[in-house]
């Protein structure tokens, strides 16, 4: 039987990324294939849900820019540190999809930044600058592989579910982002680092500390879901 693409796309066999990810199986499926995650495939989710999701998501890139920020500070070479740089940059540019809708409904970019951050984008956020701060770039860079692999196996997943609404998807424009082959190899470089900072940074030695991070990470991006789901009447 051949795994799913999402399961071989992100990480070498037996490379950190996978072995965290096995580790963090619960978290990583309820987090990767969420109730909103399948309303999105099926074209179900309400417009409200989305817009709640939509509104935070893009509060939440700015500080996951910020802490994108703290690998260039700790990257451990000059080509690293140019790698971490252009991610901020691409960060920033992903904020214009989430401008495109708001526009849709009337909202401007200085509505969607006076919308309070909800206790789910605080915890979330702060959680990943409190790694960036007093982690290295290996604790940094696990607290943030979970949002950037993620979705790109996200994408897979509704590519690939026989629920799948593939006409008329009124979230066919996100799930295009993140299924396009510019952020899916954004996905996998990001697993791959973690595969070599795991060798380079003794990940063997740190592994429970590792997936309890990464186990976090989910399990935070599951709340981050569920507050749209709780916002639709």
């Amino acid at each position: 039987m051949v795994a799913p693409r999402w399961e071989t796309d992100f990480g070498a066999e037996g490379g950190l990324f996978r072995r965290l990810r096995a580790a963090s199986a619960d978290a990583w499926s309820g987090y990767t294939w969420h109730p909103f995650v399948r309303r999105l495939s099926d074209g179900t989710l309400p417009l409200p849900a989305f817009r709640t999701y939509l509104i935070q998501d893009y509060l939440f890139l700015i500080h996951f820019a910020r802490a994108k920020a703290f690998a260039v500070v700790k990257g451990e070479s000059l080509a690293a540190m140019r790698e971490k740089a252009a991610a901020v940059l691409a960060i920033l540019d992903e904020t214009k999809l989430h401008l495109k809708y708001c526009a849709e409904w009337g909202l401007s970019e200085q509505d969607v930044v006076a919308t309070p951050e909800s206790a789910e984008t605080v915890s979330y956020t702060r959680w990943v600058l409190d790694r960036g701060l007093f982690g290295d770039i290996l604790d940094l860079e696990v607290a943030l592989a979970p949002c950037t692999v993620g979705y790109g196996e996200v994408a897979l997943r509704i590519l690939a579910d026989p629920a799948r609404r593939a006409d008329a998807n009124p979230y066919q424009s996100w799930i295009d982002t993140y299924a396009a082959e510019e952020y899916q190899a954004m996905a996998r470089a990001a697993a791959a680092r973690i595969d070599a900072l795991g060798v380079s940074h003794g990940g063997e030695a740190r592994f429970a500390r590792l997936a309890a991070d990464f186990a976090e990470a989910a399990r935070l991006e599951q709340r981050f879901w569920q507050q749209g789901l709780d916002a639709a009447p």
